[in-house]
């Protein structure tokens, strides 16, 4: 029999479906364990997997697909022929820096010194006051001034006028290595003897007048300071002519010197003077010589300042002494140079003259005592400091053995005059001093300084016209270019003063109260070169009374115009 025609299909169609299905079977991986055979599956696991393929279509982005026509034109890109020539250059250097042009500055207009000014006030208590100052300009190498000064007023009581004139000339040339500088004065002063005792019905006498005439001059050499000088000197002479309308007169010749010269860390000094001087009264003319020597050598290590020397001071008066005296000093900075402790041990011989005395009292009597007033031992010590140029403060504790130390009593026959006595004894003075100064700028300073004293004396009862707590302070405020403002307040406290009775010569103490006077100013400016000026004085308008009998003015105002030139 003949196979059919269908059987070859048929048989074509089963294989090709046994070798797909056979396509299926995935291999295992795992190894086989023994060689030719594999391992035996696992029962109820399927390890079959089946992939289904469809035919590959690439598909290219659209980003990629060129959609221009290639050119099937075979066109040869055109390549010249290049040709390069290599020149040869020298780069020329040139190091020197080329002149700086300067440029021009904006022409600024030149401010018109004004070093020059004049001043005129009037006020109640017919108050007069001028002033005037001259100097030859800004050159600081060469300096010459004049000044001329006027103030008068009159009180309510009878003789209560003061006035007072003074006219100064200095000049002072800076050379390169000295300074050379001298002042001429001359001072006036002119006082009545107003003060009486109102417990004592006197008759109506007019007061005498007294007057104070002082011409004085000074000249100066001195070393400038100069960066690898070690040497430093300075030469000084001053001498003046005193007298009063009672024919008292005084005169006196002063030379100084001082030298140093600094070795590494030590700095040797001498200063050296001599003071010879005249006074002459109705009764008597004696001469008051000091001649004064102080060696001293300076020690600076990084955390102290030690000064070592003596002061001796030879006296040619009434009596001829010698004193050796000590001049120890001791400076520690505490933090960096913002505070430091101080102490030392010195003293010194104060000299009684008729200038100095006039100068304190002006109600002096005639034929005053002339002696010198002795510190044998003054003992200091404190801190002071400052916190930039803002603040700065200092404070002091001291210690004084004083012999013959000087008062002011009234004399018993003329209660308006004061005489001059010395405690002979050893006196002792302790006492507080405090300073602090605030200046935040140009346009705000405020000063401040107390004292407190102890006394006790050796035989006078007290220590006559000395207040045991004074106060003192002063305001400057600068509210804008043209307006600004001042203030001072002084405080004393109660002093005592010794009068004696002419008839039976009994000595007895009078309180004297303390006070305080309160004095304001203020300054505008209304044109360029022209200011408006008022000042009160004594605004509490209480009258009080430094010495005993002698009461000061009360409220006092005045004003006027400052004009610089």
């Amino acid at each position: 029999m003949k196979p059919s025609i269908l059987t070859y299909p048929l048989t074509l169609s089963l294989l090709l479906s046994a070798s797909i299905l056979a396509a299926q079977v995935k291999k295992s991986n795992k190894p086989l364990t023994e060689k030719g055979t594999k391992q035996e599956q696992p029962k109820g696991e399927i390890t079959e997997e089946v992939e289904v393929v469809r035919p590959y279509k690439p598909i290219l982005a659209d980003a990629v697909k060129i959609r221009k026509s290639p050119d099937l034109t075979n066109n040869p890109t055109f390549k010249p022929v290049l040709i390069y020539t290599i020149l040869d250059k020298k780069l020329a250097l040139d190091s020197n820096i080329a002149p700086l042009q300067a440029q021009k500055l904006v022409e600024q207009k030149v401010a018109t010194p004004t070093n020059n000014y004049l001043k005129a006030a009037i006020g109640n208590f017919n108050t007069s006051q001028g002033e005037l100052y001259l100097n030859n300009g800004t050159d600081e190498a060469l300096q010459v001034g004049l000044s001329i000064k006027h103030l008068a007023q009159q009180g309510n009581i009878d003789k209560q006028q003061f006035s007072h004139q003074t006219v100064s000339t200095f000049g002072r040339s800076i050379g390169t290595h000295t300074t050379l500088g001298g002042r001429v004065n001359y001072d006036r002063k002119q006082v009545y003897f107003y003060g009486f005792d109102p417990n004592i019905a006197t008759a109506a006498v007019s007061p005498d007048q007294q007057r104070f005439s002082l011409v004085e001059g000074n000249a100066e050499l001195l070393s400038n300071y100069a960066a690898g000088n070690r040497f430093s000197y300075k030469l000084n002479t001053n001498a003046y002519l005193f007298n009063d309308r009672f024919n008292a007169k005084e005169n006196n010749l002063t030379i100084s010197t001082s030298l140093h010269q600094v070795v590494n860390k030590f700095n040797f000094g001498v200063h050296a003077s001599l003071d010879l001087t005249n006074s002459k009264d109705i009764t008597y003319s004696v001469n008051n010589h000091i001649t004064r020597i102080n060696p001293n050598v300076q020690f600076q290590a990084s955390d102290f300042i030690l000064t070592l020397g003596l002061n001796i001071v030879q006296e040619q008066a009434s009596q001829n002494r010698l004193n050796v005296l000590p001049a120890v000093n001791v400076v520690i900075p505490l933090a960096s140079s913002y505070a430091s402790i101080f102490a030392g041990v010195n003293g010194d011989v104060i000299k009684t003259n008729l200038k100095s005395l006039s100068l304190e009292n002006p109600y002096l009597n005639q034929n005053i005592a002339i002696t010198n007033t002795i510190e044998r031992l003054h003992i200091y010590g404190g801190i002071k400091g400052n916190m930039g140029h803002a603040f700065g403060f200092k404070a002091t504790a001291f210690y004084k053995d004083i012999e013959n130390m000087l008062l002011f009593q009234n004399n018993p026959s003329m209660v308006n005059r004061f005489d001059v006595v010395y405690d002979p004894g050893k006196s002792s003075l302790f006492g507080l001093d405090g300073e602090l100064e605030i200046k935040a700028s140009d346009a705000f300073n405020l000063t401040g300084k107390a004292q407190i004293n102890s006394y006790k004396m050796a035989t006078e009862q007290e220590a006559w016209l000395k207040p045991n707590l004074c106060l003192e302070s002063t305001l400057k405020v600068k509210i804008t270019k043209a307006f600004s403002l001042d203030a001072s307040l002084t405080f004393a406290g109660e002093t005592d003063a010794k009068v004696i009775d002419p008839l039976n010569s009994q000595t007895k103490s009078v309180k004297i109260d303390s006070f305080t006077d309160i004095s304001a100013g203020a300054e505008c400016r209304i044109v360029r070169n022209v200011r408006l000026y008022l000042r009160a004085n004594n605004i509490l308008g209480k009258s009080y009374q430094q010495y005993l009998y002698y009461p000061k003015l009360g409220f006092n105002i005045f004003g006027g115009l400052n004009f610089s030139f």
